[in-house]
């Protein structure tokens, strides 16, 4: 598998693994409970199938990616980038009429970089892609990007949505929606930031030099950030048509 800008990293497309045991409580406890005591047993999992999963996605051999793509050509994905002793997830745009892929953000446990609103979200797990390969289960798509998930106005139907999606996913149904208010608890914006924006690491410096040709902070604020990296899509997932 190939990415414009991880030319040296070993991807390997990660898709299948999202219906193995242990996969969402390695993707989700850290980046959305791992404050409030969460433990496998929520996400349907044991400690065992967690600690295979956790060797499978963080395999400095093995890169997993996995693409969430959407009509018109957009792809969201997800790319486990595991640099011995930097280890992080990069939430990359993708379109085939760009030379490269776009980081929206990374996760190093804390989320830098920009997010996704709820109606935006909603709309990217809904509008799958006809022709282009990738996850297409809207469960597994709402999931898989929840971490980028940053609204102060959730709707009232969030819990409920987030329930749902987790017993589709092999949550058990009795704790799922105690599980999803705590995964929504993070939307509030918690997250790395300095006062002139996110917080660029060590690694987000290591990564390609495609992925920082464009400096987050000399786009300005948030807003301008998110419509210069994807106006188009914005306008899509944004539409009442």
């Amino acid at each position: 598998m190939l990415i414009e800008g991880y030319d040296g990293g070993p991807l390997v497309a990660g898709e299948p693994l999202v219906a193995r045991p242990g996969f969402w409580s390695n993707h989700l406890l850290g980046s959305c409970c791992r404050d409030v005591g969460a433990e496998p047993e929520w996400f349907g999992d044991d400690g065992a199938d967690v600690d295979a999963m956790s060797e499978v996605l963080m395999d400095p051999e093995r890169w997993p990616v996995f693409r969430v793509p959407l009509e018109g050509g957009y792809g969201v994905v997800v790319v486990y980038r595991n640099l011995v002793g930097d280890y992080g997830v990069d939430y990359l745009l993708t379109h085939p009429s760009r030379s490269s892929a776009h980081r929206i953000a990374s996760w190093e446990g804390d989320l830098e970089g920009d997010t996704l609103r709820w109606r935006e979200l909603i709309r990217i797990a809904d509008s799958p892609s006809s022709v282009a390969e990738g996850i297409e289960d809207p469960a597994a798509r709402l999931l898989l990007l929840l971490p980028l998930l940053n609204d102060h106005a959730l709707p009232d139907e969030a819990v409920e949505t987030f329930s749902a999606a987790l017993v589709a996913v092999g949550a058990p149904q009795d704790t799922a929606p105690n599980t999803a208010e705590h995964l929504l608890d993070h939307s509030a914006g918690a997250y790395g930031t300095t006062p002139h924006g996110p917080r660029r690491s060590a690694a987000a410096q290591a990564l390609p030099a495609p992925l920082e040709a464009e400096s987050w902070r000399a786009w300005g604020s948030p807003e301008d950030r998110r419509s210069h990296m994807w106006p188009d899509l914005l306008g899509v997932l944004n539409d009442d048509v």
